[in-house]
Formats: structure tokens, C-alpha cells, sequence
């Protein structure tokens, strides 16, 4: 049994949901429109104000698109009535974010900058303080992209767990290793 799957999904006020006869859900809201296709052994029904999620048949792989398209039809709800923030801060010495409108440039410590294009349903902010570490703030109404874009910066320069440099979410714990202790 699917618990995730078996979930109604409340409609927010401002947020409308159609299912087309071929299974596709589109999502509109006060950020923006999603669609997302759902698998045909799946069936999407509104009633009122809540979204239900119903499967055909008890099958294993069944079982599993259930719970998957009904987290993904809810995080489409989510994102056109709310939207959805990643901040990211970059730690180490010289380390420096601007942006100009969609160009996130980035100086990480190699022997260039680093110009990153961000798709247009991202918006990108830069704030730079005196003594604190430089954060780059993306907002979007889809969940799929935001995470894509936010691991792409991240993979630019990971942090490393002997200094801890490199880019990181905020509020993320890194491990720290040791390094070399002294001779006895």
C-alpha cells in the first residue's frame, strides 16, 4: 500500500488543475504553469478542492509510479502557489558571486572566472557582505529545475573536507577530516 500515493492533494486558493484526456496535468498559478504527463496505468481525479491519484492494478511497478506522480503532481501545487528557494553560500578565500540578469559569473579559485547561464524560470540574486561568505539565492516555481541548476553550481567546486571550501547549501554540514597529524 502506496501511503504517499493514497494522499489527497489540497488545491490552494489562486491554483488552478486540468487532466487532459491523454494524462497530462497542467498547473496554474500565481508563479507561473507546470505540466507533467503521468504514466497511463495511473488515473488523476479532481474533486473539489483535493487531488487523488488512483492506480489500476497492485503491481510492483505500479505501486511505485503512484506514489511518484502524486509527489510530483504535489510539488507542482506547491511551486505555482509558493515557489521554492535554494541559497547557496561559497566558502574560501577570494571566493566571489555577481550576477548581471541571468549571467551568474563566479571567481572559485581557478585561474578564470566562471560564467554560469542560468535558464530564464530561475530568477538569480547575489548578496556580497564585508567579512561573510558571498550567497547566491535562486528562486523558481519548479522544483525539477531549481535542483538541477542549484547541483550544477554545487559540482563547479564541492566542498572539500579538510577546509571546507568549495560551495555549499546553507545551513550544510560537512564532515571534516583530520589531515595529517604530527610525528611521534
Amino acid at each position: 500500500m502506496s501511503r504517499v500515493g493514497n494522499a489527497p492533494i489540497d488545491i490552494p486558493a489562486g491554483v488552478e488543475v486540468n487532466v487532459s484526456d491523454k494524462n497530462l496535468v497542467t498547473v496554474k498559478g500565481p508563479k507561473g504553469e507546470l505540466t507533467q504527463v503521468v504514466d497511463s496505468a495511473l488515473t488523476v481525479e479532481i474533486a473539489e478542492n483535493t487531488v487523488n491519484v488512483k492506480r489500476s492494478t497492485e503491481q510492483k511497478d505500479h505501486k511505485a509510479k503512484h506514489g511518484l506522480y502524486r509527489a510530483l503532481i504535489n510539488n507542482m501545487v506547491e511551486g505555482v502557489a509558493k515557489g521554492y528557494t535554494i541559497k547557496q553560500e561559497l566558502v574560501g578565500v577570494g571566493y566571489r558571486a555577481s550576477n548581471q540578469g541571468q549571467k551568474l559569473e563566479l571567481s572559485l579559485g581557478f585561474s578564470h572566472n566562471i560564467v554560469f547561464e542560468i535558464p530564464a524560470e530561475v530568477k538569480v540574486s547575489t548578496e556580497s557582505e564585508r567579512g561573510k561568505n558571498p550567497i547566491v539565492t535562486l528562486e523558481s516555481h519548479d522544483k525539477q529545475l531549481i535542483g538541477h541548476v542549484a547541483a550544477k553550481l554545487r559540482s563547479l567546486r564541492k566542498p572539500e573536507p579538510y577546509k571546507g571550501k568549495g560551495i555549499r547549501f546553507v545551513g550544510e554540514h560537512i564532515r571534516r577530516k583530520a589531515g595529517k597529524s604530527a610525528a611521534k
